[in-house]
């Protein structure tokens, strides 16, 4: 076990190297930092004293040796739009995303599990049928279109959930309802498939011949030798929203989370918030895979971490 988890941070710190190496690199590729983050009518003189307190003005491999050790101590520097530690910000932020992750990773899989389980239990039947349509329908509707939708029906026609924001659990249930959607519709599809393919294996048949209750066979064998794809699944579903699904959800809904600050700091050329986001953003991928390896340990002990 400790050879694993040695092995495990070792990766994830090279994951971490090398996604600061492609940051440090491309912020220096897209041209002059100086000029993006600064005015055009800045004067010369002020871009020089900007260059100087950036660290612009020495020599590449420098820069790079102090920016790692800037990540080393959590020090990006101050915000270029908010005028505060980059990282301050995010630590501000990243609670609300993960918040709004967790809520709708949560609804997800609370409704997938039993809808994909009586799904499998009559392949090809009207309630399959169903959840298999209804599935497809949920993974072909953009995410942005389904918060617009919920916004039009609940917020301005009905009057019942506020548009925007946050504050209170009204404001978190249409963005989790968007972001949980398209979750659980890939979600119901892959419990279905797993559960009909365990539900045939032949010890499932053997146990209800021995007579063993239905929600024992079905509830604490059969689900939980199809939980391994599942569970691969919601890791990369958590990692998707944090990495990916908040940006268009808190974008949508105007949630005060690190989606929404990470298009707020690439509006306003904030390359510094923008560094402190991704670093957080990949540390937190790196610290997701790590959890589900022992997650896939605890559900069946057989596996061997390595």
């Amino acid at each position: 076990m400790g050879r694993f988890i040695l092995g495990r941070i070792t990766q994830g710190l090279i994951v971490i190297f090398g996604v600061t190496l492609i940051v440090f690199v491309v912020t220096r590729m897209v041209g002059d930092p100086v000029k993006i983050m600064l005015p055009l009518e800045s004067t010369i003189e002020q871009r020089a004293a900007f260059e100087k307190q950036l660290g612009l003005d020495r020599p590449i491999a420098v820069q790079f040796v102090d920016f790692m050790g800037d990540i080393v101590r959590l020090d990006f520097g101050d915000s270029l739009w908010q005028h505060r530690p980059a990282m301050t910000i995010v630590f501000e932020k990243l609670p609300l995303t993960i918040l709004l992750t967790a809520v709708s990773i949560g609804i997800a899989c609370l409704l997938a599990i039993p809808l994909g389980i009586i799904a499998a239990l009559r392949p090809g039947g009207l309630v399959d049928r169903t959840t298999v349509f209804v599935s497809l329908l949920g993974l072909s509707v953009p995410q942005f279109w389904l918060g617009l939708l919920f916004i039009v029906i609940f917020a301005v026609q009905l009057g019942i959930l506020p548009t925007s924001g946050a504050g209170t659990p009204k404001h978190i249930i249409m963005p989790a309802m968007t972001m949980a959607l398209p979750a659980l519709a890939r979600l119901v599809m892959l419990v279905r498939s797993s559960m009909i393919d365990e539900l045939n294996q032949q010890y499932v048949k053997t146990s209800f011949a021995k007579g063993l209750p239905f929600i024992r066979v079905v509830g604490m064998h059969a689900l939980r030798n199809a939980a391994l794809p599942v569970m691969t699944l919601v890791g990369w579903e958590v990692i998707r929203a944090l990495a990916g699904y908040s940006v268009v959800v808190e974008t949508v809904f105007a949630w005060p989370g690190i989606g929404l600050t990470a298009i707020q700091a690439i509006e306003r050329e904030d390359l510094v918030l923008v560094q402190a986001i991704v670093f957080t953003s990949a540390f937190s991928v790196v610290l997701i895979n790590i959890a589900m390896d022992f997650i896939y340990k605890l559900i069946d002990p057989r596996l061997k971490l390595n």
